[in-house]
């Protein structure tokens, strides 16, 4: 049998993107190891962000009646029509973004057009700069393309928040001169949104390096605040650089649809293509338009879902704030709550995590799991949790009493479960 070993590159990306054990074998994601976690603890997976509530039943439908309709072979590489099309008419609705279908590429999933893109604009031997935590996608493309990968930290702000450290943003880019500079809007898993002003600093910055700003908005439906999302391709002056990727798999509670897209001018768009063709191809012909079905509907029912997450928000966050010296996160967007414990605890995320879990059936995502091992990110979030409300309403109150339980038991024995060392 060869040696698996002498082609370097599955292994490379492995490693950078933490899923190397330290005997050289190849182990899961962090999200596959605490769902497996809470699984053989019977603990609440509080874990992965991926939806406990089902997709709308009309979504549902409406990709029936395209099976039925005989949607059912290849679409074309660029995907089908009416996709491209109701992705346009959404930008432009929700946000103020005019999109051509010309400039609308079709992906399986966000994670493949974050890739696709990385691989098809990022020269070898070049830099990406990237916020910080990440999603662990980020640097596994990052390496394939032969590049590398700067980061900055969006770090607590001490009230609940989160923000930037903007003169390491300017240092960085300064000192590497990157081909990309890659924001996640709103952030994963901070829930931090980047301001018009935040976004117009970024495009300056891109301009001035001649980089292009690949901007990861799967969350983009999903603001729990006042304050809107603003897609980066609006707020920066020159649109021309913004390379836009997002997906339906969030906001309509169908992740495993892998129904995604990339937006971009159209020769941008089809260097993209031309990378994604070998890929997959394409993907989910009848979802493609069923998909474009509800895009271009008067459905509620993303309102609905954003009600309802902020619903399930308002249960876990008041409960994870019971714990005495937690600083726990006000989420503006998205799925999640991060939770501090460095003011009671030696423990690092991971060890703290697994005594949580075995003591009180609460499972996370250790937040320095999304870092880079030695940067001031992890540093920071070296005793963080991320704990995920979008878990189905039985969960997340379970997960709720569990917290209160935990605070409970923490003002009564200060000292309970050795978490300080």
């Amino acid at each position: 049998m060869p040696d698996i070993r002498r082609a370097g590159l599955w292994h490379a990306m492995a490693e950078s993107a933490g899923l190397t054990n330290p005997d050289g074998t190849i182990g899961e994601t962090i999200y596959g190891q605490m769902t497996e976690l809470a699984a053989q603890l019977g603990a609440v997976n509080l874990g992965q962000g991926a939806p406990g509530t089902e997709p709308p039943s009309e979504l549902i439908d409406a990709s029936t009646e395209a099976m039925r309709a005989g949607f059912n072979q290849y679409a074309p590489g660029q995907g089908f029509p009416q996709l491209l099309e109701a992705v346009a008419q959404q930008r432009e609705r929700d946000f103020g973004q005019r999109v051509d279908p010309a400039e609308v590429l079709y992906t399986a999933g966000a994670t493949e057009g974050l890739t696709a893109a990385i691989l098809a604009l990022l020269p070898r031997g070049r830099s990406l700069v990237a916020f910080e935590p990440f999603y662990d996608s980020y640097p596994a493309a990052v390496t394939a393309a032969g590049g590398s990968l700067h980061t900055v930290p969006i770090l607590p702000d001490g009230y609940g928040g989160f923000t930037p450290d903007w003169d390491l943003f300017d240092r960085v880019v300064g000192e590497v001169d990157p081909a990309i500079i890659l924001v996640n809007t709103p952030h994963n898993p901070t829930g931090c949104i980047f301001s018009a002003d935040d976004l117009a600093h970024i495009g300056r910055a891109a301009e001035a390096a001649d980089a292009w700003v690949l901007s990861d908005e799967v969350y983009e439906q999903l603001v729990l605040t006042e304050q809107a999302h603003i897609p980066p391709a609006v707020a920066i002056e020159d649109a021309a650089r913004v390379v836009t990727v997002s997906s339906a798999g969030k906001s309509w509670n169908a992740t495993g649809w892998k129904i995604g897209w990339v937006i971009a001018p159209p020769e941008v768009r089809e260097a993209i293509q031309a990378v994604k063709q070998f890929l997959t191809f394409t993907a989910g012909g009848p979802m493609q338009i069923g998909m474009a079905t509800m895009l271009t509907s008067d459905s509620r029912f993303v309102e609905e879902n954003r009600a309802s997450l902020a619903a399930r928000a308002e249960v876990l966050v008041p409960a994870c704030r019971t714990v005495p010296g937690a600083i726990v996160s006000t989420p503006q967007a998205g799925y999640f709550t991060v939770m501090d414990f460095s003011a009671l605890t030696d423990l690092d995320a991971f060890a703290l995590n697994d005594l949580l879990a075995r003591e009180f059936s609460l499972v996370g995502i250790p937040v320095p799991a999304l870092c880079r091992p030695g940067s001031p990110a992890y540093s920071a979030y070296r005793s963080s949790i991320r704990y995920s409300f979008c878990k189905s309403v039985a969960d997340v109150d379970k997960g709720a009493q569990q917290f209160i339980a935990l605070g409970s038991h923490l003002r009564q024995y200060p000292e309970a479960l050795k978490l300080r060392s």
